[in-house]
């Protein structure tokens, strides 16, 4: 349809103060708007041929009046969509008629009608945020604050993690004050969760094992009573994520089967874990290989240099790798690696690591490159370049299949929504509604993960994840190449799902010599193998 050529003179006394000439002039005006909208004129046309405005006011008052109108028109549909809502959320079912096991996680809550509205309003409320409109923001999230939950469905939770996310980067200055009241907040409400749930039998240490003074790179370890309380609700969290969810077992798994595989007929191997936070990857490998070595031989030699930001846990985690390789009867080591400031890495490592003669050096990378991205990925690409240096056997790499590392909010926010509501429908699927660990996962370890996600900017935004070709680029560019993970992979990784996470959600993929976990068709987590 096109505009009519012939010029439109309205006049209209704009100061005028009687309702009954100011009526007519807003549904004249109401017409314009909505012919802007629909395409038929654009905002120049109002004050140019052939629509003449004659009036005693400047034109530019009329646009101005079609802006508060169109932000008007904006209010107004969200308004409607919050009415929708309110209608379809009572006609939703009582969330304590959900069971452990759903028994159909594929049809899942995401795709009701509250959950897509309610995904809508976030969008709507994250581009507000981005726009710094600061009143309709607030009303949004007050609305989605009121009708979201930390003990509701996988949508309830969803969506409360989201809205205070949101409310955080709309309010900067209380952001340290809300980091500060989480941690005790969260501490408490993961007291009763077994903090020690990976600890070894404690047993007595033989005398061909040894641990080491710790090596500090970069930074002094030190903290508050706050950040220890923090790290300690962190470190509970985590072990909880590893018990109730596939997703750590099965990075772990995937890469030992990699670093056995490489590791095969050597009797000395040093294995450099980055962000080793409990070593509950390691037991399973040290098992593995104990088995495979030949009595009539010394026993193999496996010294493990693991990396954190916190001394004391470290030595917690090498004592009781400690006692586990002694009950195995293997000689171990453990080196504490203090990294405090991950840029810094690419020139501290080299003089940390010291190989022994027909020692093989495997490098383990769990979760741990996306933190060395800023935003460019120098950082990450001179500490790839410091690994093959080193000439290492493997190095294994796992990840998030997710972008959050996107420099424009809203495509950021968005992906993070898809990927969240993902893992916080897997939980629904696997775990009962009252679960302390699923709550302290979602609280405290995804919490944080989408608080940063979404409420940081700069060098303060950690969570940083990039999708595996981004990862493939890097570390081809970087001299590595791919290594094929063997079908027994696959078949440990299938195993581990059927024994202690039977849903049908949980999906395997083998995609580029790589082994992805997923849920409903979307991509979560990869683990690949490089040399």
């Amino acid at each position: 349809m096109q505009t009519s050529q012939s010029p439109l003179f309205v006049f209209f006394p704009f100061h005028h103060s009687d309702s009954s000439v100011q009526k007519p002039f807003l549904f004249i005006l109401l017409i314009l708007h909505h012919s802007v909208s629909l395409g038929f004129l654009n905002r120049t046309s109002l004050i140019t041929s052939p629509l003449v405005f004659i009036f005693h006011s400047s034109p530019t008052t009329l646009l101005l009046l079609l802006s508060v109108l169109q932000q008007q028109q904006l209010e107004q549909q969200q308004s409607e969509m919050l009415s929708s809502f309110s209608t379809s959320h009572e006609e939703e079912e009582d969330p304590s008629d959900h069971h452990y096991h759903n028994q159909n996680p594929l049809a899942s809550r995401r795709f009701t009608s509250a959950a897509t509205h309610m995904r809508q309003l976030l969008i709507n409320c994250a581009e507000l945020v981005s726009q710094s409109n600061s009143p309709s923001a607030h009303r949004l999230l007050s609305f989605l604050s009121t009708n979201s939950s930390p003990y509701g469905d996988s949508t309830d939770r969803l969506v409360h993690q989201f809205t205070r996310a949101l409310s955080y980067r709309l309010n900067r200055h209380t952001l340290h004050s809300f980091v500060s009241s989480a941690a005790t907040a969260t501490a408490t409400a993961t007291a009763t969760v077994t903090a020690g749930a990976s600890a070894m039998t404690p047993l007595s240490v033989a005398d061909n094992t040894t641990i080491t003074r710790p090596i500090i790179c970069g930074g002094s370890c030190s903290g508050g009573g706050g950040a220890a309380a923090d790290s300690e609700a962190l470190q509970s969290s985590y072990l909880s994520l590893n018990q109730i969810t596939p997703f750590i077992r099965f990075s772990h798994l995937t890469a030992n089967q990699a670093i056995l595989e490489a590791i095969e007929g050597h009797q000395s191997v040093h294995i450099l874990d980055f962000d080793i936070m409990q070593g509950v990857q390691w037991p399973p490998l040290m098992q593995a290989i104990a088995e495979r070595s030949d009595p009539s031989n010394p026993p193999p030699t496996i010294r493990i240099t693991g990396t954190g930001q916190d001394l004391d846990a470290l030595r917690r985690t090498g004592d009781r790798l400690q006692r586990f390789a002694h009950s195995l009867g293997l000689k171990f080591q453990f080196n504490p690696l203090l990294l405090n400031d991950p840029s810094s890495i690419a020139l501290h490592l080299p003089p940390a690591i010291v190989l022994l003669p027909d020692e093989i050096l495997a490098v383990n990378c769990v979760l741990f490159l996306h933190r060395l991205l800023r935003d460019d990925s120098r950082d990450a690409r001179l500490f790839l370049r410091t690994i093959k240096a080193m000439n290492p056997k493997v190095v294994t790499v796992a990840e998030r299949e997710a972008n959050h590392n996107h420099p424009f909010f809203l495509q950021r926010f968005v992906d993070a929504l898809d990927h969240y509501t993902a893992l916080f429908d897997s939980l629904e699927a696997t775990l009962p509604p009252n679960s302390r660990e699923r709550l302290a996962v979602e609280q405290v370890w995804f919490g944080k993960e989408i608080l940063d996600i979404v409420s940081a900017d700069g060098d303060d935004r950690r969570q940083r994840h990039e999708r595996f070709e981004t990862w493939v680029e890097m570390l081809r560019s970087s001299g590595f190449s791919n290594v094929p993970l063997s079908p027994f992979a696959l078949s440990q990784a299938k195993l581990l799902l059927r024994l202690h996470y039977p849903s049908e959600g949980y999906q395997l993929q083998i995609l580029n010599d790589s082994l992805f976990l997923g849920w409903q068709n979307q991509p979560l987590f990869s683990v690949s193998s490089w040399n």
